[in-house]
């Protein structure tokens, strides 16, 4: 019996190298695609066999990268009637996108140094969980749409940089924490 099941496994192991082979074949041509897609953090090379192989890989049918967020279903939902928000779900899209951007965009989140990780925890702080992972797979899809219309490796802005964006926030931010500890912080600027 264990003969058998251990047959089994091999023969299984065989078909997937063939379609790993076949894979790599239909692939060549978008070698400089995948590597691309390959900068982004989160998916991996699986993974941007995925999205090649669901887009096509040509950002030509996608107008703007919002579209192919909406394609694949994870845009953020709308629902205002009369001034009352009710609860904007994502709408129906792509189911394997949808699934692929959820792993990656859990992975990506992990990062602590990342633009995404501290996307998700700012976020998260104010929204919820669910809807900062949502979010954050919005910024994945929206990463993909230029990665493959500009055929051009994914530029990581950085951990700071929601801190070099708007300093005073962050300053302001950073008052307001010390007030709420009893303490008072004084900035003075660093000269050369």
């Amino acid at each position: 019996m264990v003969r058998h099941y251990l047959d089994e496994i091999d023969r299984w192991k065989s078909v997937i190298a063939a379609f790993d082979a076949r894979i790599s074949v239909l692939l060549a041509e978008r070698e400089r695609d995948l590597a691309n897609l390959a900068t982004i953090p989160g998916p991996g090379c699986l993974a941007a066999e995925i999205v090649i192989a669901e887009t096509g890989g040509d950002m030509a049918q996608f107008a703007s990268a919002h579209r192919l967020a909406s394609w694949i279903g994870v845009c953020p939902g709308q629902n205002e009637s009369a001034g009352v928000n009710r609860s904007g779900r994502t709408r129906p899209g792509n189911k394997n996108l949808k699934r692929l951007l959820g792993i990656a965009a859990m992975v990506a989140i992990r990062k602590k140094d990342s633009y995404l990780g501290v996307f998700f925890r700012r976020l998260a702080a104010r929204r919820g969980g669910k809807r900062a992972l949502v979010a954050v797979m919005h910024k994945l899809a929206i990463a993909i749409w230029h990665v493959l219309h500009d055929h051009a490796p994914y530029r990581e802005l950085g951990a700071d940089h929601f801190t070099r964006r708007d300093p005073e926030r962050a300053m302001r931010r950073m008052i307001k924490e010390a007030n709420s500890l009893g303490m008072t912080i004084r900035f003075e600027p660093i000269t050369a």
